[in-house]
């Protein structure tokens, strides 16, 4: 999943960006607020973190001018501006929620999730697709009842299919939600997530549709796991 971060203080939009990489989003930062309205026209987000006090344009305008525009992107607002007319003013002009500063970072990150969750209308946390499981709080995976351990990309590329319930995804908007505007990201990196996946999962879980993307398969997902063939003694091997 893609997020906007529109923060100007150097030091808490660098703090937040490794929060949120963590929690194995793709975080693109901007400092002010014309070049937020543009990037969230442009669109392409999941989700946008907008500070209210911006260079240039500020938050509230940015709101309004981009549901003005059209879009639909949920925004969580963090802002120092704590009384209930500024909150008001910002749910008012198109905010989703809204977060005072200073704020605990598990907040934050549980805001996140929940704008997410209702942005695909998902009430509960946890994915399920057969017999894969995937925890976004607890950034665990399992399959088949066996924990697998995925680093942040390819748990970012997981979740992205699951969001999808065995519906494409295309390469476009997969590569679009996994990599930001200051990665440099080889032509086959997407490939090479892949592949990791199905070698963990299953090699026929994740589908591969030509000209389209890819898609978890079903009846794998919903297969048992095969039993080990027993040895000649009747143990199982």
């Amino acid at each position: 999943m893609r997020i906007l971060l529109v923060e100007d203080d150097e030091s808490l939009g660098e703090g937040l960006r490794t929060a949120l990489r963590r929690a194995a989003y793709t975080v693109d930062w901007l400092r002010d607020g014309a070049s937020a309205l543009a990037a969230i026209r442009d669109g392409g987000f999941d989700l946008v973190v907008l500070d209210l006090g911006l260079p240039h344009v500020d938050g509230i305008e940015v709101i309004r001018q981009s549901r003005r525009a059209g879009a639909d992107v949920p925004i969580l607002v963090l802002s120092a501006r704590e009384r209930s007319r500024d909150r008001t003013l910002g749910l008012d002009a198109g905010a989703d929620d809204y977060l005072g500063k200073p704020f605990d970072v598990n907040e934050l990150l549980a805001r996140v999730r929940a704008q997410l969750r209702r942005s695909v209308g998902r009430a509960t946390p946890l994915l399920r697709f057969g017999a894969l499981e995937l925890d976004p709080v607890q950034l665990a995976v399992s399959w088949r009842g066996r924990a697998i351990d995925l680093p942040r990309r390819e748990f970012a590329l997981l979740r992205l299919l699951m969001e999808q319930r065995g519906r494409p995804i295309t390469r476009e908007s997969a590569q679009q939600r996994l990599y930001g505007w200051d990665e440099d990201v080889a032509s086959n990196a997407l490939d090479v997530h892949v592949h990791a996946l199905r070698r963990k999962l299953d090699p026929a879980l994740i589908r591969t549709l030509r000209g389209v993307g890819y898609a978890l398969d079903e009846q794998v997902a919903q297969s048992a796991p095969v039993p080990s063939a027993p040895s000649q003694d009747g143990s199982a091997g």
